[in-house]
């Protein structure tokens, strides 16, 4: 058994599912891996999400310890978003979604596009080499 703020999970398996249980937090952390970055850069590369959404799921990653916000005392005001060592730890796990994806794609289905630029610049980030 397994107990965070007073919540009971049955096996680690749970809490993951739990902490990631949408689409939108992957995709932040995801965009945080790289670097650093602030609010209106995070909504820029995730047009598809609102800022309404955006904001609640980065107070959720904040609230698990997964990303840190860091507010500067500047006018206008400065956010920054960057990840932390949990946060972090969830790189080796991209790189794992990465291969099994590649994998699975080989196997069901087929590459349409140049898959090479792509594939350069998530090994970058995610450090395949």
């Amino acid at each position: 058994m397994y107990k965070i703020n007073e919540k009971e999970y049955d096996c680690s398996v749970a809490v993951t599912v739990d902490i990631f249980n949408d689409k939108w937090k992957l995709s932040i952390i995801w965009h945080l891996l790289d670097n650093e970055k602030r609010f209106k850069d995070l909504n820029e590369e995730i047009p598809e999400i609102t800022q309404k959404t955006l904001t609640v799921k980065l107070k959720e990653l904040e609230q698990k310890n997964i990303i840190h916000r860091e507010v500067f005392a500047v006018v206008p005001p400065k956010v920054v978003y960057s990840l932390t060592p949990a946060g972090e730890r969830l790189r080796p796990v991209f790189k794992e979604m990465f291969n099994w994806g590649i994998s699975y794609v080989k196997e069901h289905g087929k590459i349409t596009s140049d898959h090479k630029c792509c594939e350069v610049q998530i090994s970058k980030k995610i450090g395949i080499s």
